[in-house]
């Protein structure tokens, strides 16, 4: 019930932006079509959500946070709305997947006990930008704010030490959760921008937590983080 309310809110925040946007927006207005290419980092161990079940997670397994670094590629549409600001939708994708062994137990014949966690984020984002040096400058700085629609899918599979035992039996097993999240974003970035094509760099920040289930070590997944990324763009409509 909970995935399903926070997916109509996603379906209303989509709508209302998509309607703002085709408010503000002149028919021969100048667009921009971008090809996003980066990195996201997730939060650290200290900016995480509380509750985060990689932290739990963290307190029994080997890995480090930064392990969850990984790249970023995707899509983004831009729209001028007058001189100075502009509107965008886009598209991205991360996915990673970070193998871990147990700190302190080992299986019977004295080998490593496996696991790997995986997190997957496709966020669907509405921006709104304001460009100070217009859309005309050849250096074009910018920041702005919107909300991202965070499709998430997070899993464990492998082997796993059931504390519930005596013997602490390990037992295989998967255990996955998904759902999506509405995320505040708050960027910044640089463009140089030609007649028709544009490149740049950006930097992004979105915040976020999702609900699990009780079948994990954390009630909590952080989907919070930085995306740092280049920009080439293609203009037209002007």
């Amino acid at each position: 019930m909970r995935v399903k309310g926070r997916m109509h809110l996603a379906r209303a925040a989509a709508l209302v932006l998509a309607a703002v946007v085709g408010a503000a927006t002149p028919a021969h207005a100048q667009q921009t079509f971008n090809l996003t290419l980066g990195g996201f980092v997730p939060n650290g161990q200290d900016a995480r959500e509380s509750g985060d079940v990689l932290t739990a997670n963290h307190e029994y397994l080997v890995f480090d946070f930064k392990d969850f670094n990984n790249a970023t590629v995707g899509g983004e549409w831009l729209v001028a709305a007058g001189p100075f600001v502009e509107f965008g939708a886009g598209l991205s994708f991360y996915r990673r997947t970070v193998p871990t062994v147990y700190r302190d137990y080992i299986a019977s014949d004295r080998s490593e006990i496996e696991q790997s966690l995986k997190l997957r984020l496709v966020p669907v984002t509405f921006t709104a930008r304001l460009v100070p040096t217009g859309q005309s400058s050849p250096i074009q700085p910018y920041v702005g704010a919107g909300v991202a629609l965070v499709n998430w899918r997070y899993s464990e599979f492998g082997d796993f030490v059931d504390f519930g035992s005596p013997s602490l039996v390990v037992r295989p097993g998967t255990f996955v959760a998904n759902g999506t999240e509405v995320a505040p974003v708050v960027l910044g970035g640089v463009r140089l921008a030609g007649d028709v094509i544009t490149f740049g760099g950006e930097v992004r920040y979105q915040k976020a937590a999702a609900d699990l289930g009780n079948e994990f070590a954390g009630p909590k997944l952080d989907l919070g983080g930085w995306t740092y990324q280049a920009t080439l763009g293609i203009r037209f409509g002007r």
